[in-house]
C-alpha cells in the first residue's frame, strides 16, 4: 500500500521539479525575446505607460511621445514622417513595432539591460520611468536635398560616407505616415493598415533597402573591377565593340544602346567603353572572364550578404549557373542580376574609399534617459573589395564617365565628380529604370550615392540614368559637400 503511494509522491515531486525548472527557464532565459515580443500586450501596455524615448536625427526627434488623458498614457508621434517614416517605422498598439523602433526597442522602452540600474534608481525615488535615446546617421540635408530631387518619381536614393559605412541618406517614394498606425483609435488603425497592404504602389516597401532591381550598366562597375583584378587588363586594354554581339547557343544578338557602334570602330578602350556604356564590349569581356570571376568580385562587394537588418534590407544577387548568353546579359547588369540601391551604393563606396568596403550602418548613437552614451557605432571593414591600385583606376575611369561620357548630368561646378549611368529593363512591355551612382569629390570622397527611378518613360538608352536619376544624385552630393 505504501509502494504505490511513495510512486505517486515521487511523480508529483517530478513534475513540481520540472515546473519550477520550467518556470525559472522563462524568467531567466527566455524573458528578453518574450518582452521584445511585438505582441506581447502586457509588455505593450506597461510600455505605453512611460514616456518611450526618442529617434532623432541631427539635433531634431522624429520620432516622440506625448503624454495624453487615454488609457494608453503616451502617444507615438513623427515629424516629417514622408522623409523618416521608412526609417524609423511604426508603434502600434495594434500592430507591434517596426523598423528602429522594433530595432532599438529596448532602448527606447528603457528596458535595456544596460538601464537597469536607471530602473531601480527610478524605482525608489518614484521617479517616472523613461525610455533612452536613439541617433541615427542621416544628414538631414542630404535627406531632404534626396526628397525634393524625387518629387513624384517612384523610386530610391540612398547616399553613404564611403570611409565609414554611414548612411547619410535613404529616401524611398512613395512613403507613408507611422502617424496613422501609431493613434490610440484600433478601427482606425485597422483601416490605415489596410489601405496601406491594399495600395499598388507599396508604400510601406522601402525601395532603397529592400527592393531589388536589375542594376543595368552600373553593374558595369563590377565586370570592369573583375577585369582589373585579374592583372591582365587595364583602362587602355582595347576590347572588341562590334554593333552586334553574337551570342553563342542562341540567335539572339546582344546590342548596343546606340544601335551602333560605340566609337568610331568596332573596338574600345576599357575606359571609354565603362564612358560610353558599350553593352557589346562589356557583354564580350564577360564571356572572356567566366561567370565565377565576376561572381566572386561581387560578391566581394558585397553581394549575397544582408545588411541593416534593422530596417529588413534585401540581400543582391548575382545568378549560379550561368550558360554564355545569360553570362553576357548578367554582365551588363540584366538577365537575373537583382541589386538594391543599397548594394550599388556601396558597390561605389568601396570605389571611392580605396577598395575597402565597410559596414553600412544608420544608427550612430543610444544614450539613456540621463543623456549618458550606452553605445557608439564603430566603422567596420566587411572585405577589401578591390586593391588600392584598381581602386583608383575605377575611380578615374568613372570620374572620366561624367566628364567625357554619359556622366555629364551630375556635373558640379569645381568639383570632380565620378559616376556610372545606367538603364535596366525586365520585360520589352515595360517601362525601364533608370539608374546613377556616383561619389564626390573624386580625391577625397565624402559621399557615394545611389539612385534608381522607376517607370523611366524616356527612351530605353543609356542617357535616361543621366536625366533622371543623375539630378536626384547630385542634388544629394551638394547638400553633403555643402555646395
Amino acid at each position: 500500500m505504501n509502494r504505490p503511494i511513495r510512486r505517486v509522491a515521487v511523480a508529483f515531486m517530478v513534475l513540481f521539479l520540472a515546473l519550477m525548472a520550467n518556470a525559472n527557464y522563462i524568467q531567466v532565459f527566455q524573458a528578453s525575446d518574450l518582452n521584445d515580443r511585438s505582441d506581447n500586450r502586457r509588455v505593450t501596455l506597461d510600455e505605453y505607460a512611460r514616456q518611450r524615448g526618442p529617434i532623432l536625427v541631427g539635433g531634431t526627434q522624429v520620432a516622440y511621445s506625448v503624454k495624453t488623458k487615454d488609457d494608453l498614457v503616451y502617444l507615438r508621434k513623427y515629424r516629417d514622417p514622408k522623409l523618416y517614416g521608412l526609417l524609423t517605422g511604426y508603434y502600434s498598439f495594434v500592430y507591434g513595432r517596426h523598423g528602429i523602433e522594433s530595432a532599438q526597442n529596448s532602448v527606447l522602452s528603457g528596458t535595456d539591460d544596460r538601464l537597469f540600474v536607471r530602473r531601480i534608481v527610478d524605482l525608489i525615488t518614484n521617479r517616472q520611468p523613461q525610455g533612452g535615446s536613439v541617433l541615427l546617421t542621416i544628414n538631414p540635408a542630404a535627406q531632404e536635398a534626396a526628397e525634393k530631387a524625387l518629387g513624384n518619381k517612384t523610386g530610391a536614393a540612398v547616399a553613404i560616407n564611403p570611409s565609414t559605412g554611414e548612411i547619410l541618406a535613404m529616401v524611398s517614394n512613395p512613403s507613408y505616415d507611422p502617424n496613422r498606425l501609431s493613434s490610440h483609435d484600433a478601427n482606425s488603425i485597422i483601416k490605415a493598415w489596410k489601405d496601406l497592404d491594399e495600395d499598388p504602389d507599396k508604400p510601406t516597401e522601402n525601395r532603397a533597402a529592400q527592393r531589388r532591381y536589375p542594376p543595368g550598366s552600373t553593374f558595369k562597375l563590377v565586370t570592369s573591377a573583375a577585369a582589373l583584378s585579374t592583372g591582365k587588363y587595364a583602362p587602355n586594354t582595347m576590347l572588341p565593340a562590334p554593333a552586334e554581339l553574337d551570342l553563342p547557343q542562341t540567335t539572339f544578338n546582344m546590342r548596343n544602346w546606340q544601335e551602333g557602334l560605340c566609337g568610331p570602330a568596332a573596338q574600345v578602350t576599357l575606359q571609354d567603353a565603362l564612358a560610353t556604356s558599350c553593352n557589346t564590349a562589356f557583354g564580350g569581356l564577360g564571356l572572356a572572364l567566366g561567370d565565377k570571376a565576376i561572381r566572386e568580385q561581387a560578391e566581394k562587394f558585397g553581394f549575397g550578404q544582408k545588411f541593416l537588418p534593422e530596417l529588413d534590407a534585401s540581400s543582391s544577387v548575382f545568378p549560379d549557373e550561368l550558360n554564355p548568353p545569360q553570362l553576357a546579359q548578367s554582365s551588363i547588369g540584366q538577365f537575373e542580376v537583382a541589386a538594391t540601391p543599397l548594394q550599388m551604393a556601396m558597390v561605389t563606396a568601396a570605389i571611392a574609399n580605396q577598395g575597402k568596403l565597410m559596414k553600412p550602418y544608420i544608427v550612430a548613437k543610444t544614450s539613456g534617459p540621463d543623456l549618458k552614451t550606452l553605445e557608439v557605432t564603430e566603422p567596420e571593414e566587411v572585405d577589401q573589395a578591390v586593391t588600392p591600385e584598381v581602386a583608383s583606376q575605377l575611380n578615374q575611369m568613372m570620374v572620366n564617365v561624367v566628364e567625357n561620357g554619359t556622366g555629364d548630368p551630375v556635373k558640379i561646378p569645381g568639383v570632380r565628380v565620378g559616376g556610372k549611368t545606367g538603364t535596366a529593363q525586365t520585360t520589352p512591355d515595360r517601362p525601364p529604370f533608370a539608374w546613377f551612382t556616383s561619389f564626390a569629390p573624386a580625391e577625397n570622397p565624402k559621399v557615394a550615392v545611389a539612385v534608381v527611378i522607376e517607370h523611366a518613360n524616356v527612351g530605353r538608352d543609356e542617357i535616361s540614368g543621366g536625366k533622371l536619376a543623375a539630378p536626384v544624385a547630385k542634388a544629394v552630393m551638394e547638400a553633403v559637400i555643402g555646395r
